[in-house]
């Protein structure tokens, strides 16, 4: 091959590279703000590196003009001190995980996750508006029993107990919480096994349930104190099912449609990808199960308190997820 032709062949993946390793350096802030939109994971980069070194072998044995072996010794040594420097401590590791690594990733996948978000949030947000025309719907979804144990829980007339609860220590009630959340959250992830379909019907029936109990407090006029205990762990967790539903979707887009990839191996991907949000999932679930235990239950906080946290908390996840890992080095 000419050296035009291999210049004009791998030209591209060269820049993106180059581009990747300054991000991860001092540069100027105008070349940074291009940088940043290349985000490779670890396998990725050792991928590249390794093609970059290939590259640098067939044009020095084919004797290729000193301005391209130059230009590849120069990717090939930056990339060496990328690849090869010193593990940092496991405290920064699982820092920059939370910092940067984790929202690169939903980033990543912004597509399932879309879709993840409108399969579980339109069927929460259409039974909180159908039943406040059609209240007797909810008994389409839950049976007598439960609707009575809802109405105690958040009856306005009761100070007998905890908002959002009948019963027990904060304590108790943060471990039934992890149980609880996480529970659902590795059910959305697994049952995207089922070729993405297991993903969907939770998402959509996690939507209806948690809608269908919003939309009946409210139309009885029970909203007060439920919106006042939902409002301040909203955001970690309705956010986390939304990321597990996403991952579950990559998994099953990845067994029925592997591209050129085998099945296996991109199952593998997935499966590699999804263990990474799954992780940050977890993280988010035990810092809802934390709020919602010891926050969101507290009934003598004033409402415009409840509230104001609530938001600040949705606004700041957002933010992690847009920023988290653009300016990290």
């Amino acid at each position: 091959m000419k050296q035009e032709a291999f210049v004009a062949r791998y030209q591209t993946e060269w820049r993106v590279l180059e581009r990747w390793l300054e991000a991860r350096g001092p540069v100027r802030e105008k070349e940074r703000k291009h940088a940043d939109l290349i985000e490779l994971d670890d396998l990725e980069f050792a991928g590249r590196y390794r093609r970059i070194c290939q590259h640098l072998s067939i044009a020095q044995r084919r004797g290729y003009s000193p301005v391209v072996i130059d230009q590849l010794e120069q990717l090939m040594q930056r990339g060496h001190d990328v690849l090869y420097r010193p593990p940092a401590p496991r405290w920064r590791r699982v820092l920059d995980f939370f910092a940067a690594d984790f929202p690169r990733q939903v980033r990543r996948h912004r597509v399932y996750m879309a879709i993840s978000a409108l399969l579980f949030f339109a069927p929460l947000i259409a039974m909180i508006v159908l039943l406040q025309y059609r209240p007797e719907l909810v008994h389409s979804v839950f049976g007598q029993s439960e609707i009575s144990q809802f109405e105690r829980m958040y009856d306005p007339a009761s100070k007998g107990h905890a908002l959002g609860r009948e019963s027990g220590t904060n304590l108790q009630m943060f471990g039934y919480y992890i149980f609880n959340n996480v529970s659902i959250g590795f059910r959305t992830f697994a049952s995207g096994l089922l070729g993405g379909v297991g993903s969907i019907w939770v998402l959509v029936m996690n939507g209806v349930i948690i809608g269908s109990v919003a939309g009946h407090l409210t139309a009885i006029g029970y909203g007060g104190p439920f919106w006042r205990f939902v409002s301040g762990h909203s955001g970690p967790e309705l956010t986390s099912i939304v990321l597990a539903g996403g991952a579950g979707l990559r998994i099953g887009w990845a067994l029925i449609a592997p591209g050129r990839l085998s099945r296996r191996r991109a199952l593998v991907e997935a499966g590699r990808d999804g263990a990474q949000l799954v992780l940050g999932v977890f993280a988010l679930l035990v810092f809802a199960a934390f709020i919602e235990a010891y926050w969101s239950s507290i009934g003598w906080m004033p409402s415009p308190v409840k509230f104001s946290f609530g938001i600040v908390l949705w606004l700041a996840i957002g933010y992690w997820f847009w920023r988290g890992g653009r300016d990290a080095p």
